[in-house]
């Protein structure tokens, strides 16, 4: 497996990944996003590869505003990772959080944080298996106006 913080030239790369943990998306959407996110300072994209194959990425970014259970800015956010289900079970995602704490600490972060849907069990043994503690559970509410 290699490991890479991904450059705008891996935005298709990425956003085929993030499709299959966003598929609520469309590729368009997705791919100017990330162009966005690539070329900012405030947030990195890693990579895992198999080969030439990439098979998981992880998005960070600085949070400078409020995030639940802090009490430092800006904070380092995991806002997202996905390893591809045949790929799972070998600390795929932990290499890629891994890249996502350490490019925070070079940001100056003393803490790192993270989110997952209530139901998303998978997601919440990860991040209690990697260290990670409860913060809050809330559930939020919209309504037209």
């Amino acid at each position: 497996m290699r490991l890479v913080r991904a450059t705008a030239e891996q935005t298709s790369a990425v956003t085929g990944l993030a499709l299959l943990l966003w598929p609520e998306n469309t590729r368009e959407v997705l791919k100017k996003d990330f162009r966005e996110v690539l070329s900012s300072s405030e947030n990195a994209v890693f990579l895992a590869y198999d080969k030439e194959t990439a098979i998981g990425f992880a998005q960070c970014g600085l949070r400078h505003d409020y995030v639940e259970g802090t009490c430092s800015s800006p904070v380092g956010y995991l806002e997202g990772i996905f390893v591809r289900s045949e790929n799972r079970g070998r600390k795929v995602a932990s290499a890629l959080l891994g890249c996502c704490m350490d490019w925070s600490r070079e940001q100056g972060c003393t803490e790192f944080a993270s989110d997952c849907e209530l139901t998303n069990t998978a997601s919440l043994r990860f991040h209690l298996q990697s260290g990670f503690r409860e913060a809050n559970r809330i559930i939020c509410f919209v309504r037209e106006l």
